[in-house]
């Protein structure tokens, strides 16, 4: 067996630039809700409901909403970690649904993810040693704990701590120094593709900076790609090629993030953009105040899940819901609004 160094690209064939890496197709994640002395299914929490998108090769797609809308299900079903209830995931062309266990095991290597908590993601009994090199143990990348330890070591270093401290347990690091260890867990299988869940929500803004230039170092290494969830707007311009709105299961908006930036076209994203606090105190910044709370994604309204807080809402938003419309330039909204202007994508 050939032993492969974790700290390094895989030596495999090169994805090609010209199609997705990921692509995610119509999915769904329903949670089912069940009562009574049999435990029968009473309704669904449509926590994730029709979700497309897609990841390229060395791309970096954000994907942005409030708390509980449903952002961390898709990065853990498109990763098979709870299965979907619909839908479709391929990566470099295959849907992982349809991979047996063994095969699903060996995509592992290509596929991780960094939690948001750097607390409770990592296992306070374990050195950073066991946690960081376990996988490698399991995949067989390296023969032994020494190799291991090794290994990891030089993992910390490209993470910017220090060698020596593969033998000390999580209690005895900060936040930012565990979301690191964090980091390096997920680079020690050689990934091509990463999902960060809140991946420095739970930092100080110092600390988010650090991390957040981390990461993007090592995306340039090693041509990794991630789908960086978050709800910080002003991180996601930061460090996004593209940004993926989504609202109550659903995404409303999708655009390259400069130009979402520059010409948000659906209002939610607009009341978003209008959130971002302006460090000038003099600034005039005019504040879209959405009224009302986020609507139980248990009965979503009918029509346009917004259109409760929409403030441009029409009396078609309440009845249909709106198809999604090419505003060129790959962006593309999810809003009645545009009918009469763009055409409608076919699905």
């Amino acid at each position: 067996m050939t032993i492969l160094d974790p700290a390094t690209p895989r030596p495999q064939a090169q994805p090609d630039k010209s199609r997705p890496l990921v692509e995610v197709q119509h999915l769904k994640k329903w949670f089912p809700i069940k009562r009574g002395l049999f435990s029968r299914t009473v309704g669904h929490v449509k926590a994730v409901d029709g979700v497309s998108f897609h990841v390229m090769p060395s791309e970096t797609v954000g994907l942005v909403g409030e708390s509980g809308c449903g952002k961390t299900t898709v990065g853990r079903t498109l990763l098979n970690l709870i299965p979907p209830t619909e839908g479709e995931v391929l990566y470099e062309g295959t849907n992982i649904y349809d991979l047996d266990p063994d095969r699903m095991r060996a995509l592992r290597r290509s596929m991780q993810i960094i939690f948001q908590d750097p607390y409770s993601s990592l296992n306070p009994r374990m050195t950073v040693a066991n946690i960081v090199g376990e996988a490698m143990l399991v995949h067989g990348i390296v023969p032994n704990q020494e190799a291991a330890k090794a290994k990891v070591a030089d993992l910390l270093e490209r993470c910017g701590l220090d060698r020596k401290y593969v033998n000390r347990y999580p209690h005895e690091f900060s936040g930012g120094q565990r979301q690191r260890i964090g980091i390096a867990r997920a680079l020690a299988l050689s990934p091509s593709f990463i999902v960060c869940d809140e991946a420095v929500s739970a930092l100080d803004v110092s600390i988010q900076a650090q991390v957040i230039n981390l990461l993007m170092d090592l995306q340039s290494e090693f041509q990794l790609s991630y789908l960086f969830i978050a709800h910080d707007l002003s991180v996601v311009r930061h460090i996004a090629d593209r940004v993926l709105v989504m609202y109550l299961g659903e995404i409303v908006e999708s655009s390259g993030t400069e130009d979402l930036f520059a010409r948000p076209s659906h209002p939610y994203t607009r009341a978003l953009l209008s959130a971002i606090p302006i460090p000038d105190p003099d600034a005039n910044v005019d504040r879209i105040l959405l009224e009302g709370d986020v609507p139980t994604p248990i009965n979503p309204p009918s029509g346009c899940h917004f259109h409760t807080r929409c403030p441009e809402v029409m009396d078609r938003c309440r009845r249909e819901d709106p198809p999604l419309y090419d505003l060129g330039e790959d962006h593309f909204t999810k809003c009645w609004l545009f009918e009469d202007s763009f055409p409608v994508i076919d699905d």
